[in-house]
Formats: C-alpha cells, structure tokens, sequence
C-alpha cells in the first residue's frame, strides 16, 4: 500500500510539472479604466497573475487601453489606447521583456487591432463613440516593423470589429452605426464591397466599384448593429455579432450573401471561431453569457452563463480545449477572467482583474 502511494505522488507531481510547463502560453488582457495589462497563466485548474504592465502617457487622465493583440511569430503584441491629445494610438511591445519599442498615431477611440498573417500590416478600427454621428470614420493602416501610420482609410459610420482574413488577402470591418459588413482589399488599401447586415436592407450586398470609401447608406432600425465580426480557420465564412438583433449571422465570404442566422443571448457582442473551426463562440454583454455555437451545424449547442454581468472578449487555449472570457467591471466590482471548458461546456475557473478588462490575446511563450 505505501509503495502504491509513493508512486501515485509521484505521478501526480510529474504530472502537474508536465500540465504546467506544457501549457506554453499567457493570457493578456487590457483593462481599460485602469491602463494596463495584466498577463495571466493557466495551468488547467486555476488562473494566476503572472504580471501586470502599465500603458498610457496621461498622468491626469485615463489613456483607455481597449484591445491587445499578439504577431504572428510572437515576438511582440500591440495595444491600442484610446484616449489623446486629441487622437489614440497603438503601442508595439517586446513580448520577452514587455518594453515599448513604438507608437503610431491613430484616430478617434480607436478599438479592433487586425494583424495580417505575415505580421507586416495593422489594421485598426476606430470608433469615435463620442463624436457626432451619422460620419465617416476611418480604419488605420500601420506599417509595424517601424510603427508608421500608412494611410487613413475612409470606410464607414463607427467601425468597431475588424479581421484580416488568413490568407491575407481581405479585411472585413464591422460597422455599428451604417449597419454593414465593409470588404478592404489588403494590397490596395481600398473598399472592395459592402454588405448590409440591417433586415430593412434585405442583407444586401453592394460593389465599391469606383465608388470605393463612400458609405452606404444606414439602416433606419439598426437591425444588426453589427460589433464584431470574425472569419473561419478556411476562410469561407464570416461571422458577424448582431449587438441590437441579438444574433449571429453567418456570411458566405465568397458572395456574402447571408447563409443563416442564429439567435443567441441579448447583446451578442464579440465572436471568435476555434482554431480547428469547430465552434463559435459569441458573447452576450447584455445576457451575462455566451453562446456556444457548433460550425458544421449553425447552431446552439450551449448557453454559458459567466461569473459577472458584462462579457466582453474570447480567446481560445491553443489546445481547443479551453475558452477564455473577458468580463468588463461594474463600478467598483473588479472585472474577470472566465475559463470556459468547451468539452464539458461549462464555466470552470474564474479570475479577478481590474479595471474594465476588455480585449484578450494569447501570447505562446518559446
């Protein structure tokens, strides 16, 4: 019996070494009241804090750090932030040492940070949730090597969601206030299509042509009210967060024509498929949810309820196993880290971070 427990321990202890050091990766998450971004492990069972690293200039104000996002090859991650005097801007940082290497100027409450596959270009959709509305905003285009601003590009009324494709070919913007999924063609920095996500407008699909950044007109309703959209592992599909509508569309990305539309939880605000493309996950800000989407059927499969009120972001373990959900603060409540295990398809680790945690990453360590 005792030979039997010592073997048993050491099992178990090799194996919790081998869960720890296998896992490979961190979570960042930017908290956006609060300047920073806090860098999480997950070990399979629990989440701790590995560190927290302040962003911002403004000694007297909050700079709004809304969305991270990590290149290609690991080697830095990107944060936008929001506020400045008077525009926002992306910071570059080293991901061994998280030292600023750049900051390029941006617009107005920029949000989305796109990075093609080749981890040359950025794409990032800004906001402008205070200013005067209908408008055209723009979608900045950045050189990351030297952190150059190459072009502001025209696209349509509060862009908000925004994904280059893995082929790198296209980028889709999501747009909040004209209720439209926006094409960009990667090479020539210009609008390629627009399709309208709004049901008044019957899902339509329009040519630029040489109309290229003029913006379609809004829909009256705001049916869709489109705040994020994503693209499959194949690049066939696209999938888009219908925030008033309180569902997911699903779009041919050949044709963007509409293939079906899911209901989900209130609020559907952010989507990511999983690496392998078997699930979609679509958080539900105004339901304290998410919805757990299969991709080869278009339905829901599960409605996972999260640990606070206002679900935000997704990111997915590189394993598939895992989700991660960013949950935003209410007044002086911290935010959280969820953990979501999409085989049992339940909430199964939580974490608190402060400060309006909103945009996550996975940044894979060497």
């Amino acid at each position: 019996m005792m030979a039997f427990n010592v073997v048993a321990v050491i099992a178990a202890v090799a194996g919790g070494v081998f869960a720890s050091q296998s896992v490979g990766y961190r979570i960042l998450v930017s908290s956006e009241s609060g300047d920073i971004v806090t860098q999480l492990a997950w070990d399979g069972k629990a989440l701790t804090t590995v560190k927290t690293v302040p962003v911002g200039i403004m000694p007297a104000g909050i700079d709004g750090p809304h969305n991270v996002a990590v290149s290609p090859d690991g080697r830095h991650w990107y944060v936008t932030i929001a506020h400045g005097t008077p525009y926002g801007t992306l910071w570059k940082l080293a991901a061994d040492a998280d030292t600023v290497l750049g900051r390029a100027p941006l617009e107005l409450f920029p949000t989305t940070i796109a990075l093609t596959p080749d981890g040359e270009l950025a794409f990032v959709a800004n906001s402008d949730f205070h200013g005067d509305h209908p408008r055209t905003n723009v979608v900045t285009i950045v050189h990351t090597p030297t952190m150059t601003t190459l072009a502001n590009l025209p696209v349509c009324d509060m862009p908000h969601g925004v994904k280059v494709n893995h082929a790198g070919t296209r980028v889709y913007v999501s747009c909040m206030n004209s209720d439209e999924i926006v094409e960009i063609d990667r090479q020539a920095f210009r609008v390629t299509r627009r399709h309208t996500t709004g049901v008044g407008a019957a899902h339509g699909t329009t040519p630029t042509g040489a109309l290229h950044g003029a913006v379609a007109a809004p829909a009256a309703a705001h049916d869709c009210a489109p705040t994020f959209v994503s693209v499959s592992p194949d690049d066939r599909r696209l999938y888009v967060a219908c925030n008033h509508g309180n569902t997911l569309q699903v779009l041919d990305a050949v044709s963007l024509d509409l293939v079906r539309e899911i209901p989900t939880g209130a609020g559907a605000y952010n989507v990511e498929p999983s690496p392998d493309g078997r699930w979609v996950i679509v958080t539900n800000k105004k339901a304290q949810s998410v919805s757990l989407i299969d991709a080869a059927t278009l339905a829901e499969v599960a409605r996972m309820p999260t640990s606070k009120r206002l679900p935000h972001g997704v990111a997915y373990a590189p394993d598939g196993r895992w989700a991660f959900i960013s949950v935003e603060s209410v007044g002086a409540d911290p935010g959280a880290i969820d953990v979501m295990d999409l085989t049992n398809r339940t909430r199964v680790a939580s974490a608190p971070v402060p400060l309006q945690p909103t945009g996550l990453a996975i940044l894979r360590q060497p």
